[in-house]
């Protein structure tokens, strides 16, 4: 066959394969908020997934590298960056794609880091061209971690106009600002404030999980209005410097920082990191609140405190702390021994309540001069957030906590125990997870430990998707606990319906996106 036809075709279907494999790996980006680095991690995740998905990175790979010396061999790349990683798909399921204007300004400059050195190379010859489209069809992932890294600056100065209207929005309203971060916890607590708060004066909190300087910056422009006297905002972070730059605008009063575990420790690398990243949130602020069961976060409260800062320290074991909520007779005892108010009640409460988030939401109430009978009155009926513990009975009469939100080593220990209250004596209980992720080198043990902790209430573990199937499937096995695989949600939830039935109940713990293996 002529070289130039071979060259030529081949060339048109790795430029077709590379826009192929972009769509995909842009999808992973969208998913895991535009930061560089994620994509490729990902793609060696998906590449390693499976023995099929494995032989055909490495053939298609093999190809692309070959192509320089033998055009044909990159016909293999094609193949393997046009179909797979095989389950990735294109649009998405459960994690759909969704073109936005940020997405489109991310994909044309892969398409530019693509086209120069394909075009460039062109001068030398259509082999050339062909062969380097076949590398950067398999190196796709790569290209998108570029791109996110070339446009990472021109993003932020797009977002200075919102950020300094939300920032004039602020200075014109002058409500009292509180901030609250932690590895989880921080929407339900953000939750139980506004409830708390509302009992007495106007209050706006951030919507859903708008934690990022994007998503804050919308929910001040969008939803703060006039007379608005408390403004409750979430912050995440992924990393140091991104609380710290949201408080240089929304300057906290009060800081509270909820809890301290593993969540993102494969972004940070350590705890001693997140607690560092974390603790940005008391810089500027007057007052600190602090979930002391955590030993990270009482070092805090000490630092805080010798730096002249008004300090709380909020415990669900500690009944010397200066709020502690515990567990009593099937209700919370909130009790409070501090300066800004005094309080010892007993409320009910639902089993999926975190007392350490009630504490801190307690203290942060107190601090903005709620008055002690008000907070011990709102207490009765805490809002619940949805697919965070929440509770209910299924048509056929399962008991169904949903758990799905997210996931840790922490909250997946309370969902556990409040799957043992749901079920009647003698009923199935049953887990559905796909297990938790962001762990880093902690995260194969932390599955062992959630499945070890699972047999320890449950008659049955259902493993969803492959991220941390062996993790899970090992310690379940270890522990003595029936298990059994299922190849995503859908197909968990039809099994449980299938045999599930009136007195029995599941937890869904977790639930990752379909841009997960």
């Amino acid at each position: 066959m002529n070289t130039n036809l071979i060259d030529g075709t081949g060339l048109g279907l790795a430029v077709g394969a590379l826009g192929l494999a972009y769509v995909r790996w842009l999808r992973v980006a969208q998913r895991e908020h535009y930061l560089p680095g994620t994509v490729s991690r990902f793609a060696r995740r998906w590449w390693g997934a499976g023995t099929v998905n494995m032989a055909l990175g490495t053939i298609g790979l093999a190809g692309a590298v070959a192509s320089v010396w033998y055009s044909p061999a990159g016909f293999a790349a094609v193949v393997a960056a046009g179909a797979g990683p095989l389950g990735l798909r294109v649009r998405g399921r459960t994690s759909k794609l969704v073109w936005t204007s940020r997405l489109r300004r991310l994909a044309g400059a892969g398409v530019v880091l693509a086209a120069l050195p394909i075009a460039g190379l062109g001068a030398v010859g259509l082999h050339a061209s062909f062969s380097t489209a076949a590398l950067c069809a398999m190196g796709a992932p790569v290209l998108v971690d570029l791109a996110l890294l070339v446009m990472k600056r021109p993003e932020a100065r797009l977002l200075r106009p919102y950020v300094k209207r939300a920032s004039e929005r602020l200075a014109a309203v002058r409500p009292r600002v509180v901030a609250i971060t932690g590895s989880y916890g921080k929407t339900t607590t953000k939750g139980y404030v506004a409830h708390i708060v509302a009992g007495s004066t106007s209050v706006v909190a951030s919507p859903a999980s708008f934690n990022n300087t994007a998503g804050l910056a919308t929910a001040i422009n969008d939803h703060l209005a006039t007379g608005t006297r408390v403004f409750v905002a979430e912050m995440g972070t992924y990393g140091p410097g991104e609380i710290a730059a949201m408080c240089a605008w929304a300057v906290p009063e009060i800081g509270v920082i909820t809890a301290l575990g593993p969540v993102h420790l494969e972004r940070m690398g350590s705890l001693d990191r997140i607690a560092q990243a974390k603790s940005e949130i008391l810089e500027k602020a007057q007052v600190a609140v602090l979930n002391v069961d955590y030993p990270l976060l009482a070092e805090l409260a000490q630092k805080a405190q010798e730096k002249g800062k008004f300090v709380w320290r909020c415990s669900a074991k500690d009944t010397e702390a200066d709020v502690s909520v515990v567990r009593q007779n099937g209700k919370l005892r909130a009790r409070t021994s501090h300066l800004r108010g005094e309080m010892d009640v007993l409320v009910a409460a639902a089993p999926e309540v975190e007392p350490g988030n009630v504490a801190c939401a307690v203290a942060a109430a107190l601090s903005l001069g709620v008055p002690a009978e008000i907070v011990a009155a709102r207490l009765e009926d805490l809002p619940g957030v949805p697919h965070r513990r929440s509770a209910r009975q299924s048509a056929n009469g399962v008991n169904v906590i949903d758990d799905t939100y997210n996931s840790n080593p922490a909250g997946a220990n309370a969902a556990i125990a409040l799957l043992e209250i749901k079920a009647a004596a003698g009923g199935q209980k049953v887990v559905v997870t796909p297990g938790m992720v962001e762990l880093g080198q902690l995260q194969a043990m932390e599955n062992a430990k959630l499945a070890a902790s699972a047999a320890s209430v449950a008659t049955e573990l259902v493993v969803v998707g492959r991220t941390n199937a062996r993790s899970l499937l090992r310690g379940a096995s270890t522990a003595g606990l029936p298990a059994r695989e299922a190849r995503d949600l859908a197909e968990a939830v039809a099994w449980v319906s299938a045999n599930l039935g009136p007195g029995d109940a599941v937890l869904y713990e977790n639930d990752l996106p379909d841009h997960y293996p």
